[in-house]
């Protein structure tokens, strides 16, 4: 049996293959919208062509995660990676929004069979001691791909053109699954050898019942559906308060920028601390004023001091709620667990922009934030009720000198 690579080793390769594959993904976001308009298609098709790509990954990441615990972690990374690419290149050969809307069903198949598996491998071989950290890491990494991403597909789309864009995206997405394809371990299904596979319907059944795992979730979706109005209406709110296309690109780059470089100090803060719960509340209450904060801003600097306090908010809140959701599971179900983690993640924001636009329409957009800043305060009384002072979650073990492993 070959020697499984080491713990340091198999982080940096976790790193890169995120960082590129989100990268290569990303590229798409901006240039899609505009390469559909130079082909005459209207402003309603482009939103359910973008619609359609998180409504797919956001079904399909739970049957997925189900499937990387039963096929191991490597196949339905290789799987996700080279779906990605080669999405990115049929949107190059696309012509009409009926294919661009099935290649966007097909995008998101990708993303749903990448994302809840990473997140899992990357729980797999962490050290219980180190797991905080390695989420850190590693998240750090993807949110940097994802601010990454647009910026490249915005120049290439300037230097030549917008098959390109989708072209490189393919080219890069077919480099990122040879390194995944050469230096991930050969996996084995996510239960210890020797065990009896466990029963679907009872996996599912025991994290029904898991009040610490369910309450994670409903934190996800409440914060990501926060994230789903700031992405949506903070253009044309803060372009109501007077402020300038280029600021409110700033805005967001302060938001992104603390949120992704936040997250490697804020995962060793969790590895610091057995009582993750005192970090999510700290985390939470921060988002939650920071909308606040841009409901009530009329001026650039309340602004951009809102969306730091947010990129700090989801940095400390979300990268303690991803370890804890690694530590409330058992490792025959933590690829399920983690699919419906990020089904959370992209249905909170799609539900955000298809339902509060109603809002804003009839309230105006501060409403939308005020409400945001309220769910997330729900979200957090709840969380509250559920981890009582003193809670520790039951996978925690803070032996110093355990051993990495691959897969348990």
């Amino acid at each position: 049996m070959d020697k499984a690579p080491s713990y340091p080793i198999l982080m940096l390769t976790s790193c890169v293959v995120g960082l590129g594959c989100y990268t290569a993904a990303y590229m798409r976001i901006p240039i899609l919208p505009l390469y559909a308009r130079s082909l005459g298609i209207g402003p309603i098709e482009i939103g359910i062509i973008n619609s359609l790509l998180m409504l797919a990954a956001g079904i399909l990441s739970v049957p997925l995660g189900i499937l990387s615990d039963r096929l191991g972690r490597k196949r339905l990374v290789l799987t996700g990676i080279l779906v990605t690419a080669a999405s990115s290149y049929l949107l190059a050969l696309s012509r009409t929004s009926p294919q661009m809307m099935l290649i966007s069903v097909f995008a998101g198949l990708g993303l749903a069979a990448f994302g809840p598996t990473m997140m899992s491998f990357v729980a797999d071989f962490s050290p219980l001691t180190h797991r905080g950290r390695t989420y850190g890491w590693y998240t750090m990494t993807i949110y940097g791909g994802m601010g990454i991403g647009p910026a490249i597909g915005g120049l290439f789309a300037q230097l030549l053109n917008f098959r390109w864009v989708f072209t490189i995206s393919a080219i890069l997405g077919c480099a990122v699954f040879s390194i995944a394809l050469l230096f991930f371990p050969k996996s084995n299904p996510a239960w210890h050898e020797g065990t009896q596979k466990r029963n679907n319907r009872k996996i599912v059944w025991e994290l029904l019942r898991n009040n610490p795992y369910l309450v994670c979730l409903l934190v996800t979706l409440f914060g990501t559906f926060s994230l789903g109005a700031f992405i949506t209406f903070l253009p044309l709110h803060a372009s109501d308060r007077g402020i300038k296309v280029g600021q409110i690109g700033l805005i967001f780059a302060i938001q992104a920028i603390v949120n992704a470089l936040g997250r490697f100090p804020f995962g060793y803060l969790c590895d610091r601390f057995t009582q993750r719960r005192v970090l999510t509340l700290v985390g939470l209450l921060a988002y939650s004023l920071s909308n606040v904060g841009l409901a009530l801003s009329n001026s650039l600097a309340m602004f951009l001091m809102s969306a730091l306090i947010m990129g700090i908010g989801m940095g400390i809140a979300f990268t303690a709620v991803a370890t804890l959701i690694s530590e409330l599971v058992p490792a025959a179900s933590r690829g399920l667990a983690m699919g419906a983690f990020t089904s959370c993640i992209y249905l909170g924001q799609m539900l955000s922009s298809s339902t509060m636009g109603v809002v804003a329409g009839k309230y105006g957009f501060q409403a939308c934030f005020l409400i945001t800043a309220g769910m997330i305060v729900v979200a957090s009384v709840t969380f509250s009720l559920i981890f009582k002072p003193g809670f520790v979650s039951p996978d925690r073990d803070d032996r110093h000198g355990e051993q990495p492993h691959v897969f348990p």
